[in-house]
């Protein structure tokens, strides 16, 4: 995946963030990105791995695509500023 984020993945990852503060989960989930930053590539190889078995049970419309932006530390700040900056206009 190249560094750079295209305008799809900017949305993608804003709606994340949009559902996020709709459930209120705004600071857990910042402590939980931030936390887990380093092992990102680890975490969307597990989610590849589990997406059969997360298939069978929920609805994956954008599962794969969330797991591949994740490859990348990029998407994850851009997810983390996303929600501060969401957040502080609520």
């Amino acid at each position: 995946m190249s560094q750079d984020l295209t305008i799809d993945d900017k949305d993608f990852l804003t709606g994340i963030a949009k559902k996020i503060i709709e459930l209120k989960l705004v600071t857990p989930s910042i402590f939980f990105l931030e936390m887990v930053k380093p092992l990102n590539f680890i975490g969307s190889q597990t989610m590849v791995f589990f997406g059969p078995i997360i298939s069978a049970f929920v609805k994956t419309d954008g599962y794969y695509r969330a797991a591949q932006l994740f490859e990348s530390s990029i998407s994850v700040e851009f997810l983390i500023s996303e929600l501060e900056r969401l957040d502080k206009n609520e």
